[in-house]
């Protein structure tokens, strides 16, 4: 079942080839890489964490650790390279994580100003 978000039969058909197969005696087959893309995207889309992402993508270690596989063998800069080559998005596109960007000190919903006192006065120490 294709989920809202993931990606089209046409969208694969470009990705497809730049993604490495996975061998071994304990990897995956290499068909399972369009489901876990799939999750890596749910995650990183939505921003939920790893172990809250949707069971139909597979298990969320598996997909985090492939994700992070990709990451250290440079696919994701493959994958953009080869798009941006295709003309097929730019090379201006960045991502926040709002974990990293912080909120100044009066974001953070509080008043400005000192509580009155009983009396009405402000108290001062």
């Amino acid at each position: 079942m294709m989920g809202r978000g993931d990606l089209t039969d046409e969208e694969w058909d470009v990705i497809a080839g730049l993604l490495p197969s996975e061998r071994g005696r304990k990897s995956r087959p290499a068909h399972d890489n369009r489901r876990f893309l799939n999750g890596m995207l749910h995650v990183l889309r939505v921003g939920c964490p790893w172990r809250d992402m949707h069971e139909r993508y597979g298990l969320w270690n598996s997909v985090y650790v492939r994700f992070r596989r990709w990451a250290e063998q440079g696919v994701w800069d493959a994958i953009l390279a080869t798009l941006v080559e295709l003309e097929l998005t730019d090379d201006w596109q960045h991502m926040i994580d709002s974990t990293i960007v912080r909120g100044h000190v009066s974001a953070v919903g509080g008043n400005v100003w000192p509580a009155p006192s009983a009396s009405g006065l402000f108290l001062t120490i």
